[in-house]
Parts: C-alpha cells; sequence; structure tokens
C-alpha cells in the first residue's frame, strides 16, 4: 500500500483540489493537499528504507499499455535504489513547498489551482523516476514539462510570465526531439524500450555503426548523445540553459519545486538510468563532461554580475548541475546522484529562504535595494546561512560531501580531459563562495537600501513558512554526512541501478589523492568568500570600480554572455522572417487565392449564379424543362449513333 500511496497521493491530490478547490476554499484545499504530500513523503521515506536499505528490489505490473505485433510495453513502477532515492527527494521537497505555498500565496486568488498544479508536477515527476522502461520515462517527461509550463505561467496576466512559460516549453521541446530520436534508435536495435531488455541487448548496440556524410559513428556514441540532448534542454545545460533564469516569473515555491529537486533533475536521472549504455562510448562521456564543465563555469560567471536574488539563485543550480553532468563523464554516477541528493535540500532551502526574504521586502527582489535587514528576520537569516554554508562546500556540510566526491572522482579519472575538467570544477567552487556571499552580504548586512515604507514592513515570515526551512535547514546539515558511506559503498548500495566498468571505475583511487587534491576545493571556497566580503563589506567600492574599469566583460557577464540575444538574431528572427515569407508569399498569395478561398469563392459564385433560377415565374420553368427535355433527348439520339456505328 505504500508504494502506491506514494506515488498516486500527488494524483489524488491535484483531482480533488482542481475540482472542488473552489468548494473547499483556499484553506482545506491548501492543508488537503498538503497533509496528502506528507502522507506521500512519509511512504517515500518507508520505500527508501525497504528498497534502499532493505534490498528489496521490486517491480509492481499496473497494466499492459500498449502491444502491437512488434512493440509490448507496460505501465509498471520500477522500485530499486536509483527511483527509491529519487521518490524521497521528490516527495520530500514537494511537501515542503506545499506546506510553504500555504503562508507565501497566502492572499494569492488561486491558491486551489497553484496546489493543484504542485501536485499534477508532482505526480509526472514520481512517474518518470518509477518507470521501468522508457517509454513510461518520457511520458513522465513530457508531463513534467506541461506541469512546468502552468507553474511558470501561473501568473498568467503578466506577460513576462506568459513569455517565460512558453520558452521553457519550446527549449525544452528541443531537447525532447532528440530524446525521442534517441528512444527510436534504441527501439530499432534491441526491439524493445524496457530497461531490462536493452541492457541485455547492449551487445547489438554496441556492433552497429552509422556513417554520414564520410563520418562513421557508433550507434552506442550516437544514442548516448541523443539522450543527452534531451538531458540538456530538462537539465538546462550550456545551449538549451535559457530557459532557467526566465522560469523565475513563476511564484517562488515554484522556483524551489523546480530548480532543486525535480524537473531540473529528472536529466541527471536518465542518464544514470542510462549508464549502462553511456559506459559504450567514451567519446560520448567526455562530451559530457566537457558540456558540464563549461556550464558550471559559465552560470558561476554570470551569477556573480546577478542582481535579483531569485535568478543569481537560478544561475547556481545551473551551475550545480554543471557539476552533476561533468561527474557523470567522469563515470561517477554514485557522485552525480549524490550531489543531486544533497543539492536538493539546500537548494531548496536558498530558494524559499529567498521567499521569505521577498515576503518581509514588501515583493522586492533587487539585491541593491535591500541590505541590513538581518536583524528584522533574524529566523530567515539564520537558514539561509545554513545554505550558503551547504552550497559552497562548508566542511561536514551536506554540500561539502558530495561536491569534494565529484571533485575528488574527477581527479582521480583517466580521462584525457579528466585534468581540465577538474581545473575548471575548482574554478566553479570558486565561482560559487563568490556569488553566493555576495548574495548574503548585499542582501542582509550593509546600510539598508530600501525606502522607509519598505523597512518600516519588514517582518518574519509565519510559523508555516518557517516549519519547511527548519526541515530542510536539517537535510543541509546532516544528510551528507549521515549517507556518504551509503552512496559510497559500491554494488552493495546501488544494485543494478548503475553500472560502471572497471576500467572507468575510480571507487579505490579516491582514497588515494595527494593532500593538496583533497584540500584545494576548500581553499577555492575560503578564496570566494574572502573576495566576497573583501568587495561586499570591507571595501564596497570595489565591485562598481572593477565594473568600469572592465566595462565589456562586466557586460558581457550581465547579459548572461548574450545567449538571449544570439538566437534572437541568428534563429528566433529569421524564423519569424520565414514564417512571415510563407504566410504572405505562399499561403495568402498562392494557396489561399486558388485552393481554399478560390474554391469557395468558385461554389459561392456558382450558386449565387444557380439561385437566381429560382425566378418564380412559371413560363421560365417551363423553357427550362423544354430545353432539358430536348438535351436529353439529342443525348440518347446521339448515344444509339455511336453504338449502330461502333
Amino acid at each position: 500500500m505504500i508504494y502506491y500511496a506514494a506515488i498516486f497521493l500527488p494524483l489524488l491530490s491535484f483531482l480533488i483540489v482542481g475540482a472542488f478547490g473552489k468548494r473547499l476554499g483556499d484553506h482545506y484545499s491548501g492543508w488537503l493537499s498538503t497533509t496528502m504530500l506528507l502522507v506521500a513523503a512519509v511512504c517515500g521515506g518507508f520505500i527508501f528504507k525497504n528498497v534502499a536499505l532493505g534490498g528489496e528490489h521490486h517491480v509492481i505490473h499496473l497494466f499492459d499499455w500498449l502491444t502491437t505485433p512488434t512493440l509490448s510495453v507496460s505501465w509498471a513502477l520500477k522500485f530499486d535504489t536509483l527511483s527509491a532515492l529519487m521518490i524521497v527527494v521528490v516527495t520530500s521537497v514537494s511537501a515542503m513547498v506545499h506546506m510553504y505555498s500555504i503562508g507565501y500565496m497566502q492572499h494569492d486568488p488561486s491558491l486551489p489551482r497553484f496546489m493543484a498544479y504542485l501536485g499534477l508536477f508532482t505526480f509526472f515527476m514520481l512517474m518518470l523516476v518509477t518507470a521501468s522502461n522508457l517509454m513510461q520515462l518520457f511520458f513522465g517527461w513530457e508531463g513534467v514539462g506541461l506541469a512546468s509550463y502552468l507553474l511558470i505561467g501561473f501568473w498568467y496576466e503578466r506577460e513576462s510570465a506568459n513569455a517565460a512559460a512558453m520558452k521553457a516549453f519550446v527549449v525544452n521541446r528541443v531537447g525532447d526531439v532528440s530524446f525521442a530520436l534517441g528512444l527510436f534508435l534504441i527501439y530499432v536495435l534491441t526491439g524493445s524500450l524496457d530497461f531490462d531488455v536493452i541492457f541485455s541487448k547492449l551487445y547489438l548496440i554496441a556492433q552497429a555503426h552509422y556513417s554520414f556524410m564520410g563520418l562513421n559513428i557508433s550507434a552506442s556514441t550516437l544514442i548516448a548523445l541523443l539522450l543527452f540532448g534531451g538531458a540538456m534542454g530538462k537539465s538546462a545545460q550550456l545551449g538549451l540553459h535559457v530557459w532557467l533564469p526566465d522560469a523565475m516569473e513563476g511564484p517562488t515555491p515554484v522556483s524551489a519545486l523546480i530548480h532543486a529537486a525535480t524537473m531540473v533533475t529528472a536529466g541527471v536521472f536518465m542518464l544514470v538510468r542510462m549508464s549502462a549504455l553511456l559506459e559504450q562510448s567514451e567519446v560520448a562521456l567526455m562530451i559530457i563532461a566537457c558540456v558540464g564543465a563549461a556550464t558550471a563555469l559559465f552560470a558561476g560567471t554570470v551569477a556573480v554580475t546577478q542582481n535579483d536574488i531569485k535568478r543569481v539563485i537560478a544561475y547556481s543550480t545551473c551551475s550545480q548541475l554543471g557539476y552533476m553532468f561533468f561527474a557523470i563523464g567522469m563515470c561517477a554516477y554514485h557522485a552525480a546522484m549524490f550531489h543531486l541528493f544533497t543539492h536538493a535540500f539546500f537548494k531548496a532551502l536558498l530558494f524559499l529562504g529567498a521567499g521569505s526574504v521577498i515576503h518581509a521586502m514588501s515583493d522586492e527582489q533587487d539585491m541593491q535595494k535591500m541590505g541590513g535587514i538581518w536583524k528584522f528576520i533574524p529566523v530567515t537569516y539564520g537558514f539561509m546561512w545554513i545554505g550558503t554554508l551547504a552550497l559552497t562546500g562548508f566542511p561536514l556540510l551536506s554540500g561539502y560531501f558530495s561536491k569534494d566526491l565529484i571533485l575528488e572522482s574527477t581527479f582521480a579519472n583517466q580521462f584525457p580531459i579528466a585534468g581540465g575538467v577538474y581545473a575548471v570544477g575548482i574554478l566553479a567552487a570558486a565561482l560559487t563562495a563568490l556569488y553566493s556571499w555576495r548574495l548574503m552580504f548585499l542582501t542582509f548586512h550593509g546600510a539598508p537600501r530600501a525606502d522607509d515604507r519598505v523597512m518600516a514592513h519588514i517582518h518574519e515570515s509565519p510559523l508555516v513558512m518557517i516549519m519547511p526551512l527548519c526541515i530542510l535547514a536539517l537535510g543541509s546539515l546532516f544528510a551528507g554526512g549521515l549517507t556518504y558511506p551509503l552512496f559510497t559503498s559500491g554494488a552493495s548500495f546501488w544494485g543494478n541501478g548503475i553500472t560502471i566498468l572497471p576500467i572507468h571505475d575510480v571507487h579505490e583511487a579516491i582514497h588515494h589523492l595527494p593532500l593538496w587534491a583533497q584540500v584545494l576545493p576548500l581553499v577555492a571556497g575560503l578564496f570566494g568568500f574572502v573576495c566576497a566580503i573583501t568587495a561586499y563589506i570591507w571595501q564596497e567600492d570595489i565591485p562598481s570600480r572593477m565594473a568600469a574599469r572592465f566595462s565589456r566583460t562586466y557586460q558581457f557577464l550581465y547579459n548572461k554572455w548574450y545567449f538571449d540575444e544570439l538566437y534572437e538574431r541568428f534563429i528566433v528572427n529569421p524564423t519569424w522572417c520565414m514564417g512571415m515569407i510563407f504566410w504572405k508569399s505562399i499561403d495568402q498569395g498562392l494557396i489561399d487565392p486558388y485552393l481554399p478561398d478560390g474554391a469557395a469563392g468558385l461554389i459561392d459564385k456558382a450558386s449565387f449564379k444557380a439561385s437566381r433560377l429560382q425566378s418564380g415565374i412559371i413560363s421560365q420553368y417551363a423553357v427550362i424543362m423544354l430545353l432539358g427535355l430536348v438535351a436529353f433527348t439529342l443525348w440518347q439520339l446521339f448515344n444509339d449513333w455511336v453504338l449502330s456505328h461502333g
């Protein structure tokens, strides 16, 4: 029963609150959906205990979904260590977001609709992580995209929210096309989309090769790259990341749910689930590692210049996802999942903490208009400290264990690019500390920069918003240290959920690293902290002087490397112009006049002329009948003559 409850209670919440939310009212809708998610989270904890710790891996078959002579797809729930871990993360963070939303959205007139969307999003994510085949995973994948569109554009009265929702939807469709092509190629080669069947027929994929324009590529590399293309869209990797910062147009609880533990980690989960296939192609693994490292560096440089508190944390998410991806590229799948697990707690804490700040500051999000408010909201301030320390890898907090495991695994890897990826990871760690402490100092310290009206109304958040922060803070403090032995115990914990070839396994090597390689991430974090406290506490004129001296570099970073402008110029505008040409010249100029409009006009004219025969004058009807009779007689005489002389 707990297995069904954990998965289907969010769906039940969506159905009940979505259908009867107006009758229930805001109060009962909020607490009903929150209660269901809390129960689901408790059930998720028991599932983790039974499956991940107790080894009770199994599949629950629900029904046959699709059956054809060549393809059979069942709807089943797969419970192994990998899915059990994701169930815990998704249900617990979602439950905290539900509870937090009761307070944060209390003045919104559409609270029941919001809670219903949260439940739908959670259900689709659970469908994704418990899928026993790629078709079911793709169903959850697309469902998460739909629900995120609804949540990002929740305040549809705002043009910016509609644009952000559409942008997220379209950019994710680009990645989804790549994902779908990967699924199709897997089916062509193995005849199945079931994980167990695919992994048992990897030799068929390994033997296949394709040639295109003189380039010979193995099927394993091609499939891995196509799947990675899908993951890039969902997990906002460099190139398909542009939707992520704009998603901040949604309510802050949405930001926490999407950016912390659920939607953006779907790509990480999918690639780890397909680790047995990725292991067949070192080329694909190195490409994944390079893109992940580039994403971590890019997002870190941009976050340093942003002033919107939510956008800074959003780019932080993008950077941390880069860490997870280059961990996958370095075959450290367990490290990627470990960072996914710890990141869920401290990033959700930071987002909800930022929401508490925005709530206190009368919806102000610009950090340049904050400062000196820590005395007014000390509880939120304390929780933000915990989240920041965990994010920057402070010793013994959650982020310290998972980030160091990624960097150590990268250093121990034997791929040719491992050294460069490790160096980028260290640089990204320094940038993480810099922008994280910049956020803390600009938001809470220094002289107040808000106007007197805002300062007069600063207040601590209500208990219903503080409780989720408290629970997430506990996870940020202790989740990493308590679970480190599990995540690093190898096959005894992961079972068949993760596959690493012996030549790629660095499990033993990370225990024999030089001391400087183990200490360097901590040094990088301390360096970032010193830079931040110097520039934003001790000598506050440094940022403005640096921005003026290196104005081009500053503008380049502030404008996010001009990705949006480049896409606008080379993709959006040409596509719009081409659409206009097809519409004006071909559709309206050629097709409409001669096909739909032309045919309709011809029929209209013929009908009008035919209607004139209905004059009501009997003599005209008699003449028409006589002419018809003559024509019919002549036709018959002509046919008889043809037959007689034929």
